[in-house]
């Protein structure tokens, strides 16, 4: 949500008086800072960094005292705006919040307040009062949770660089580097550095060495597609990246079960509802039942047992994790046939 701004899509806007950040995403919450301390030089009619036109003040809600605030709005001495960054709102004492709310009604000329705030019930007071000002304006941003967030994230790193990446390359990518949007930023950033052209999952795979596709999920994925030769050697990448045993086993569990639970389900239920009541992609649904076929009810609950039996010999009642991990992998890929 952003309130109090306006400009062309793209376009850098006039920022408002006092700009509020909401969100536990550390990365998009410092580009947020980043753009509206660039928004305001360019409003400041220049092209030098955001102390040029003024002074620039950076410090902890924590760390404020009462009445430190009026201090660091005050006009400069040599003239200009000031820009001042407040992190972690949530952290003030009562007394600055009181401070910041009164601000607010009443901001200071020629001043970019920019204050940062994690949600949530800490210092909900000041972020409710800080909301219903028309002097702020406000942008959220929500945990990622959701793997479509996450790839729509990715994507478009790639288009506000002006390049392509497909389905398969950012699906390839967000398995090598996994959730955290630092790791992902930096990943497409490399990805776009050193490969010419639109980038596909060879290309992330090829840069990866493996890495991309060694885990326990693609170790899972081809067992149950009856891919012996290809399950195993997915399995010793994974063993000597260092995935760990027991995440293995957890995604050789997490399939199977997925495979029976789908298979389960009446005939005709879309994916996205089966999704929804699975608590999986809908993208993983429709890949679950291509996977299905050469499955049989009786062999999906043998590789349960497979399974089971795979992870107590890995905590201990065998004496190597990966001859354990071996065997089960055969013995899914039997059950399959």
């Amino acid at each position: 949500m952003l309130r109090g701004m306006t400009a062309r899509p793209g376009a850098p806007a006039a920022p408002a008086p006092i700009t509020l950040i909401v969100g536990e995403e550390e990365l998009l919450v410092e580009r947020a800072v980043g753009a509206v301390l660039t928004a305001a030089r360019r409003d400041g009619g220049t092209s030098e960094p955001a102390a040029g036109r003024g002074d620039i003040h950076e410090v902890a809600a924590a760390d404020l005292a009462a009445g430190e605030l009026a201090s660091l709005t005050s006009p400069s001495l040599f003239g200009g705006g000031a820009a001042v960054v407040i992190r972690s709102a949530q952290d003030a004492v009562k007394e600055v919040a009181d401070e910041i709310t009164r601000y607010a009604a009443d901001p200071a000329p020629d001043v970019v307040l920019i204050l940062t705030h994690a949600g949530g019930a800490k210092g909900k007071a000041l972020l409710a009062s800080l909301k219903k000002s028309g002097a702020v304006a406000v942008t959220e941003y929500p945990k990622i949770t959701r793997f479509s967030d996450r790839l729509d994230f990715a994507r478009g790193e790639f288009r506000r660089a002006r390049r392509v990446a497909d389905e398969a390359g950012l699906r390839a990518l967000l398995d090598a580097v996994g959730s955290d949007l630092r790791e992902i930023a930096a990943a497409c950033s490399q990805l776009m550095a050193d490969v010419d052209g639109p980038i596909g999952a060879a290309a992330v795979a090829r840069y990866y060495h493996g890495r991309a596709e060694a885990s326990g999920f693609s170790v899972s994925d081809r067992a149950v597609e009856g891919r012996l030769a290809d399950a195993l050697e997915q399995l010793r990448w994974a063993l000597a990246t260092g995935v760990p045993p027991v995440l293995i086993t957890s995604a050789l569990a997490q399939g199977i079960r997925l495979l029976g639970r789908v298979a389960a389900a009446p005939r005709g239920t879309s994916s996205a509802a089966l999704a929804a009541d699975v608590g999986a992609p809908p993208w993983k649904i429709d890949r679950v039942r291509q996977q299905l076929r050469g499955w049989a009810p009786g062999g999906i609950a043998q590789a349960v047992q497979v399974v089971a039996q795979a992870d107590a010999q890995i905590k201990g009642e065998a004496v190597s994790p990966g001859y354990a991990l071996e065997r089960a992998v055969r013995r899914i890929v039997a059950c399959r046939t």
